[in-house]
């Protein structure tokens, strides 16, 4: 029996209209045998975690340009943890200055992905992170 596909939603939280960036990593992590879904543009955080929940995935992708990350991500974190999902593995990706990448890690992100990095860096990382669901042992 196969392993079920790793399912990803890729988000573009606020008002960062860019989203090329966003599209390029969804489409390595579905060659990579991921499912992904892309939620589109303006996502605010709640739009986000809902959507995760619905979609019932195990990692969640924000790409942020716009430097609202030090808002958005913590109110992601906290809608996450308030339903319950702690099992889910955030990314953040984009422009993040290094002086902030400490803060965003104790709010609860998995790894943050800074320009230049490369793909298969990116899906080795949930491959290797993702929390499988485990099967229970006859006998």
């Amino acid at each position: 029996m196969s392993d079920p596909k790793i399912r990803v939603l890729v988000a573009k939280p606020g008002l960062d209209g860019h989203d090329r960036g966003a599209k390029v990593i969804a489409r390595a992590l579905r060659d990579a045998g991921m499912e992904v879904i892309y939620t589109g543009l303006r996502q605010t955080p709640e739009m986000i975690v809902n959507a995760a929940l619905q979609e019932d995935v195990k990692v969640i992708g924000l790409s942020i340009l716009s430097g609202a990350h030090n808002a958005i991500v913590p109110r992601v974190m906290d809608l996450l943890r308030q339903n319950k999902m702690d099992d889910v593995l955030v990314l953040v990706g984009g422009i993040i200055p290094d002086q902030d990448i400490d803060g965003l890690k104790k709010a609860g992100v998995a790894a943050i992905f800074q320009p230049g990095t490369a793909m298969d860096e990116i899906v080795q990382f949930i491959r290797t992170n993702v929390k499988r669901p485990s099967v229970p042992t006859v006998g």
